[in-house]
C-alpha cells in the first residue's frame, strides 16, 4: 500500500518541491498551507508521516501543531525549518518530533529522514502488537476435572522441546493452549511465530513460510524472511494444519525433518532450530484415509497429542468463564453485567455447539443489548440463539428490542450510535473530551462518528 505523507508548510514553492520529490519516490503527498488545514486533513485521511514547518504564517505555529498531532495521533513527525537553532531542534524533539531537517532541503536528507521515520513507525507497530500478545492473558479458565488435567499436560510438556499436536473443535481454545505452552516454555522470552495455514493462499504459502529473495517473483521488491526463519530458536505455531495442501505438506515435512530450507528464488541453505506446535479441528486419521493428509507428517507432528475439550464437556466451568469474559469486555469499555444464579443454570443447560467462542459472543451480546444491570433467566432465554427447530421468545413490552434492527450487526450499530450521541451531548459537543472519556483516539472517534452519520448532526 502506498504510504501517504502530509506536508504542512505555508510556502507554495516548498509544498510543490516536496510533493514532486515524494511522488518520484512512490509516495502519495497531501498538502496543507496551515496547521489548521493540516490537522483537518489528518482527521479525514490515513496519514503515515507528517512533514511540518516550524514557522507557519498563521495562528498556530509548528511546535503547537506538533503537540496537537502527538496528542491524538501515533505517527512520526519530521520538522523542517529555514531558521533552525539547536534550541529549537531540542524543543521539537522533546515534544515528540522524530527528526529535524533544515532548509534549504537536501533531497537525500529528506528521503533518508522519511525512510527512517516510516521504518521506525513500522517497528513500533510490530512491538505494540507483540506487547499486546505477550501481555494478554494466557490463563486457561476453569477448574473442572477435564480442564485441570489439560493444565497438567501443558505444565509437563511446556518446559521440554517436544512437538505438540493440539486437537479440538472450533472455538475450544486451541490457540490459547499454544500460548500457554509458549509462556511456560524455556523460550518464553522470545516471540512465538504463528501461521494460520488456512488463511494463506496456496501460491503464497512457500514465500510466507520460507521467505523469498529479491526479484524471485513479480512483486518481490526486496528479500523477506519467512516464518521458519523468524522462529529460529523459538516456537512455530502452525494453526489449522489440516487445511494445508498435500504439495505444501510434502515441503513442510522435509523442512521439519532436516530443519533446513532455502528461500524462494534463493540458493543458500538456511539452518534453524525450531520447535513446532500444530493445531487442527479435523480428524487427521480420517483425512489420511481420504488421502487429504500425509501419514508421515501426522506422525512427525503427533509427538505429544493434547485434546482441548468441548464446552459441553466442562459445563461446570461456565460460571468462571462468564466472569472472565465479562471482565474482558468491561476493560474494553462495556458496562459490567451481573448474572443471576438462575441465569447461570439456564446457560449450563445450553449445548454450546460453538464452544467458548459462542459463549464469548453471547456475553458481548448481552452486555450490549440488555438494558438491566443484572442478567436473569429470562434474559438468557431471550438473547441466547435458539437451537434449530425452536422459536424465538417474544420480547417483553418495555424492554430494548434486540432484533429491531434486523441483524445483530445492525443492532450493535444502533447501540453505538445512541451511546456516542449521548456522550457527545454530555461533553457539550467537544469531540476531544468525548474521545478521552470513551477511551478512543480523536481520529478514530471522528471516523466512527462519520460512519454512524452523527458528526454532521452534532457538530
Amino acid at each position: 500500500m502506498t504510504k501517504q505523507i502530509l506536508i504542512i508548510d505555508d510556502e507554495d514553492s516548498i509544498r510543490e518541491t516536496l510533493s514532486g520529490i515524494l511522488e518520484d519516490e512512490g509516495f502519495q503527498a497531501l498538502c496543507a498551507e496551515s496547521a489548521e488545514v493540516g490537522l483537518t486533513l489528518l482527521e479525514d485521511n490515513s496519514v503515515d508521516l507528517v512533514l511540518l514547518d516550524i514557522w507557519l504564517g498563521d495562528n498556530m505555529d509548528g511546535l503547537t501543531a506538533l503537540e496537537q498531532i502527538k496528542k491524538f495521533h501515533s505517527l512520526p513527525v519530521i520538522m523542517i525549518s529555514g531558521h533552525g537553532t539547536i534550541e529549537t531542534a531540542v524543543q521539537a524533539t522533546r515534544k515528540g518530533a522524530f527528526d529535524f531537517v533544515e532548509k534549504p532541503l537536501s533531497y537525500d536528507k529528506i528521503i533518508l529522514a522519511i525512510t527512517n521515520g516510516l521504518r521506525f513507525a513500522e517497528l513500533e507497530k510490530e512491538n505494540r502488537i507483540l506487547r499486546d500478545k505477550t501481555s494478554g492473558s494466557t490463563e486457561i479458565t476453569g477448574d473442572s476435572p477435564i480442564i485441570s488435567e489439560l493444565k497438567q499436560q501443558i505444565k509437563r510438556v511446556a518446559p521440554t522441546e517436544a512437538w505438540v499436536l493440539i486437537r479440538g473443535n472450533h472455538g475450544t481454545g486451541k490457540e490459547l493452549v499454544a500460548q500457554a505452552i509458549h509462556k511456560q516454555s524455556l523460550v518464553a522470552n522470545r516471540p512465538m511465530i504463528e501461521v494460520n495455514c488456512a488463511a494463506i493462499p496456496e501460491e503464497l504459502i512457500e514465500s510466507e513460510l520460507f521467505g523469498h529473495e529479491k526479484g524471485s517473483f513479480t512483486g518481490a521488491h526486496s528479500s523477506k524472511r519467512g516464518k521458519f526463519d523468524q522462529a529460529d530458536g523459538s516456537i512455530l505455531f502452525l494453526d489449522e494444519i489440516g487445511d494445508m495442501s498435500l504439495k505444501t505438506q510434502a515441503k513442510i515435512l522435509r523442512i521439519l525433518q532436516e530443519q533446513k530450507f532455502e528461500r524462494v528464488g534463493g540458493h543458500k541453505t538456511i539452518s534453524v532450530n525450531v520447535r513446532v506446535l500444530a493445531a487442527t479441528n479435523k480428524n487427521l486419521e480420517e483425512e489420511i484415509e481420504r488421502g487429504n493428509f500425509r501419514a508421515d507428517l501426522f506422525w512427525r507432528l503427533n509427538v505429544v497429542p493434547i485434546t482441548v475439550p468441548d464446552l459441553c464437556e466442562r459445563i461446570d466451568d461456565i460460571e468462571l468463564l462468564v466472569k472472565a469474559l465479562m471482565k474482558g469486555l468491561t476493560s474494553r469499555g462495556l458496562e459490567n453485567k451481573k448474572f443471576s444464579k438462575k441465569a447461570i443454570l439456564r446457560m449450563k443447560a445450553h449445548s454450546w455447539p460453538g464452544n467458548v467462542r459462542e459463549l464469548r459472543n453471547f456475553i458481548e451480546r448481552v452486555a450490549i443489548m440488555c438494558p438491566s444491570d443484572t442478567i436473569d433467566e429470562e434474559d438468557v432465554k431471550l438473547f441466547l440463539s435458539p437451537a434449530k427447530g425452536t422459536s424465538v421468545t417474544p420480547v417483553p413490552s418495555g424492554a430494548m428490542r434486540p432484533y429491531s434492527a434486523g441483524t445483530f450487526k445492525d443492532a450493535k450499530r444502533d447501540f453505538e450510535k445512541e451511546y456516542l450521541r449521548k456522550k457527545i451531548q454530555e461533553n457539550n459537543g467537544n469531540i476531544s473530551q468525548t474521545a478521552e472519556q470513551v477511551g478512543m483516539e480523536r481520529s478514530h472517534l471522528h471516523k466512527k462518528l462519520k460512519s454512524l452519520e452523527i458528526l454532521s448532526q452534532e457538530s
